[in-house]
């Protein structure tokens, strides 16, 4: 699949089941009061929306392991150094890094750095919202070094909003453990499939095998507009008063 296609089925995951997870004591902080001053297992309304972003920069980074991939190229050299690092560690595109041992592995990463160090936490939200964004094709179509400029600014505004808001961060290990494994499944709808159960090598498909061809126009003129539709109108379900 196409990164706009892995980004916007993050955002689809984390809308729909951020509600579920959030009775889990790793995703909400126990001791966040809401105004009326019970103490509540939720989500507010703009964690839901940090975390489908989050969540949509997460389903990015299993294509870490390709240094010509839409990530790659989302901050500029630094995020191209880090995509060949990982490209060259993980045995190239569709290895380690499309497997589910790597999206355990971030997810509980990603709690760790939530929990333990902040500084780790804020960085690692930055580069996701970043992800999401370029994913969805901010920038300057045939200019990278514009579109990388534009996605920084963009980026610490939104972070800077969300600072100001003092959003919690106790979910980011389920967001983005969702955000890899989303990409993992999504790869596996394609016709060559991914190394789930990495160490083993070999590649899984959807059992109905639908066979979607990365980039053709089923992705993009059938599948993306579906996708749209989808965070749409989840966002408006689960930000509607009740």
């Amino acid at each position: 699949m196409m990164g706009h296609s892995h980004a916007m089925t993050g955002a689809i995951a984390w809308l729909a089941l951020a509600p579920a997870l959030a009775s889990l004591p790793m995703v909400t902080e126990s001791t966040r009061f809401i105004e009326t001053g019970i103490m509540a297992n939720a989500l507010t309304p703009v964690e839901l929306i940090a975390g489908a972003l989050v969540c949509a920069g997460a389903a990015m980074l299993p294509d870490l392991d390709h240094p010509s991939a839409t990530i790659a190229h989302t901050f500029g050299p630094i995020t191209w150094a880090l995509a060949k690092m990982v490209s060259w560690v993980g045995g190239g595109h569709r290895g380690m890094t499309h497997s589910l041992a790597f999206a355990v592995a971030l997810g509980f990463g990603a709690h760790w750095l939530a929990a333990t160090y902040p500084i780790g936490r804020d960085i690692m939200v930055v580069l996701l919202i970043g992800l999401a964004l370029r994913a969805i094709g901010v920038g300057i179509p045939g200019n990278k070094a514009g579109s990388a400029m534009i996605n920084i600014g963009l980026t610490a505004g939104i972070f800077a909003v969300f600072l100001s808001l003092h959003v919690g961060y106790a979910w980011l290990g389920m967001a983005v453990g969702v955000g890899c494994l989303v990409h993992v499944l999504g790869d596996c709808m394609t016709e060559r499939g991914c190394p789930v159960l990495w160490p083993l090598a070999y590649k899984f498909m959807l059992p109905w095998k639908i066979g979607i061809k990365t980039g053709k126009t089923f992705e993009q003129k059938i599948l993306a507009p579906i996708l749209s539709v989808a965070i749409i109108g989840l966002l408006f379900w689960r930000l509607a008063p009740v």
